[in-house]
């Protein structure tokens, strides 16, 4: 008996074919009743924010003295937030600094940044605020940690 090669093939092929189709479709309907999301949407993500406290007003909620010394140095700490570093060798840089809640500024090492308040030094995640260049450090100012 001859048998055409030809002829045995295409019933084969023509199966596979209709199989993936198969396999394909009940994939997709697997997919859609399994509550996959829509190409278009996108989960919603929940955000928190961080809470900024002030230790003076913390202090005086829970009944303690108000010293006048211990109450200015928070009170500078909080007009400041540190926002970005530029860090360059031989203590230069600059550093993107927010004062009383505005917008984030740049400002350069020795720059004023507000009145008696100086950039005296960028490092990697901090800067140090004095009120001059060569005067001691008043204030030190340090990034947030990073999220992983």
């Amino acid at each position: 008996m001859v048998t055409n090669l030809q002829n045995m093939w295409w019933p084969r092929v023509m199966t596979l074919v209709l199989w993936a189709v198969a396999a394909a479709s009940l994939a997709g309907w697997g997919l859609r009743l399994g509550g996959a999301s829509k190409p278009g949407q996108v989960a919603p993500v929940a955000m928190t924010a961080e809470v900024a406290v002030d230790p003076a007003s913390l202090a005086r909620l829970l009944g303690a003295a108000e010293s006048s010394a211990a109450a200015l140095v928070p009170a500078a700490a909080s007009r400041f937030v540190l926002l970005g570093v530029v860090a360059g060798r031989s203590n230069t840089g600059a550093a993107l600094i927010a004062v009383d809640g505005k917008p984030g500024r740049a400002f350069r090492v020795g720059s004023k940044i507000d009145e008696g308040v100086m950039l005296q030094a960028v490092e990697p995640r901090r800067v140090r605020l004095g009120s001059a260049a060569d005067a001691a450090t008043t204030l030190t100012l340090e990034m947030p940690a990073m999220r992983k």
